[in-house]
């Protein structure tokens, strides 16, 4: 299965991106056999199945605002398996192919009371869909649950007629959790339904659905996500498996022209001189095992140790530039969303972070000096999986201290499946497509500018899964490299005489607007010790 399909004679290829159906350039491949990985079904625990459908029936569109200003458009499964129910229907903005999913489910035990039809329906808001004929409206009814049960998603009808009883499934209480909202989908208005507990242990999983947003919202009136009794046995891949789903998707990771300070392995780094310095004994560093096997092992970053470049000026700068033709891809999987997905951390080391690069007006390139350098830098991706079926749902890209998903239907591609992604020039912050990527109003800010260029990493040639105990580095909590203060007064009056008067007060405010943790160089963590190495990532809604 590649991607989605749209009932017959329900949506039209038209003029919109929406209504054509994202599949990938090349067909999936089978998936080695075991353990229940892409088997499509997912046991909940007590009678409970659910399945991942991703073909759906158009059912309406609101055709103005949103993404682009082209909409969203809204679906129901089809065709729903037999033996399962509706559980919530789907929508995304009309400005990209269709490509998404909805769980439906299935009470499998004779006895079975775990899903139930509401007792009624509640019209929670009604919309113009902004057609030739502005009497079209869609409208959105939330099922009213029996005692004991909650509702998991909405029905969409484009009649003020409430939908019959038997359209749609309440779920059982215990089997349902807390839900927020996610990324929009339109507006102000509708928003993906995302589990309010996320994490690789957290049982909590989505539907697939979204949430409506009215004047009166609160938490108790939006739809509840699923909650996994079953967690221990979710059907993630085996390593197998997992070395299988890598190769398929394994992006290019390209690199901007003017990129100075390129990735490395960690052992080509250790092997060419990096030092590990000692708190009270900074005089005599230490060099480091090429497996990093005499670096400080557990603990808590507590300022005792810290690693930076090799002493030699030479070999300093040499060191600092990389070695992309000896990187190294690191990989790390969990399961996510209750089971239903396996995130692949994919994650890259680069022996120094260069200078932030701003833009003030008509200077388009002004190198901030100091501000934004750090020996160390540690930057990934994440490829989200659904265990279901091995389909690539969406990617991580990480930039600095937050990043952003974007859908498969939305990503390059070369050579088949595998998916491109850019590392920003000396940030390194991960973008899914070529652009200035400017930090700012436009005319002010910091660049993160990617593109195209003849240094280009294929993951897929050169990667391995790491263990929670293996390799020893992967232990090592301190930082990567050396921390320093400077003079930010200072570092502002050597960049502000090469400018003219105008733009000195434009360079102070965009300065002042940096986080703090630029005005210094500090390596980071490694992976191991960052949040989302066992949370969620943290994206920029």
């Amino acid at each position: 299965m590649g991607g989605n399909c749209v009932k017959s004679g329900e949506a039209e290829i038209g003029n919109l991106p929406v209504d054509a159906v994202f599949n990938f350039p090349s067909p999936l491949p089978e998936w080695p056999p075991g353990d229940g990985f892409a088997s499509g079904v997912m046991d909940l625990g007590g009678g409970l199945r659910v399945m991942q459908v991703w073909s759906f029936a158009k059912v309406a569109a609101v055709h103005y605002g949103g993404e682009d200003g082209l909409g969203a458009t809204f679906f129901e499964p089809w065709p729903i398996p037999e033996g399962y129910s509706l559980l919530g229907s789907y929508a995304q903005p009309s400005n990209r192919p269709l490509f998404g999913w909805v769980l439906v489910g299935s009470d499998i035990l004779p006895s079975g009371d775990i899903l139930k039809q509401p007792i009624d329906y509640t019209l929670i808001s009604t919309i113009s869909t902004g057609s030739n004929n502005s009497e079209e409206s869609i409208h959105f009814w939330l099922p009213k649950p029996p005692e004991g049960y909650k509702p998991a998603g909405y029905i969409v009808t484009v009649s003020p007629e409430k939908p019959s009883l038997d359209r749609i499934r309440c779920v059982r209480s215990d089997f349902t959790d807390e839900s927020e909202i996610g990324s929009s989908i339109w507006g102000l208005k509708v928003y993906d339904s995302r589990p309010k507990n996320r994490g690789s242990g957290a049982e909590q999983l989505s539907v697939g659905s979204f949430i409506v947003i009215t004047s009166d919202s609160n938490n108790q009136s939006w739809v509840s996500c699923l909650k996994n009794n079953n967690f221990s046995s979710s059907p993630t891949p085996n390593s197998i498996q997992l070395d299988a789903l890598f190769r398929t998707y394994s992006p290019y990771i390209y690199f901007h022209p003017k990129e100075t300070y390129l990735p490395a392995s960690v052992n080509w780094y250790f092997s060419n001189g990096a030092l590990l310095y000692t708190k009270g004994n900074e005089s005599n560093p230490s060099g480091i095992d090429p497996d990093g096997s005499n670096l400080p092992q557990g603990g808590w970053n507590d300022g005792l140790y810290w690693i930076d470049l090799p002493a030699s000026e030479g070999d300093k700068e040499r060191v600092k530039r990389g070695d992309l033709q000896n990187a190294e891809a690191y990989l790390h999987s969990k399961p996510m969303l209750g089971g239903a997905f396996t995130d692949i951390q994919l994650w890259l080391f680069y022996p120094f972070n260069g200078p932030s690069i701003a833009k003030l007006g008509i200077i388009r390139e002004l190198p901030l000096g100091r501000i934004g350098q750090h020996v160390g830098d540690w930057e990934h991706v994440t490829l989200r999986i659904s265990n279901f079926n091995g389909i690539l749902h969406r990617v991580f890209f990480s930039q600095h201290s937050g990043g952003k998903w974007t859908d498969s239907s939305l990503l390059e591609f070369y050579q088949g499946n595998k998916f491109v992604g850019y590392s920003s020039r000396n940030g390194h912050a991960s973008y899914s497509k070529e652009n200035p990527n400017l930090q700012g109003n436009g005319v002010i800010g910091l660049r993160n500018d990617t593109a195209k260029s003849d240094k280009v990493l294929s993951t897929g040639s050169s990667f391995s899964f790491v263990a929670s105990d293996a390799p020893a580095w992967l232990n090592y909590a301190r930082e990567w490299g050396p921390q320093k203060t400077y003079d930010l007064g200072k570092e502002l009056k050597n960049l502000e005489k090469f400018l003219p008067k105008h733009l000195r007060s434009a360079l102070e405010k965009l300065v002042n607007s940096l986080p703090s943790e630029v005005f210094g160089e500090r390596g980071p963590v490694g992976p191991k010790m960052k949040a989302n190495w066992n949370g969620d990532e943290k994206d920029d809604l």
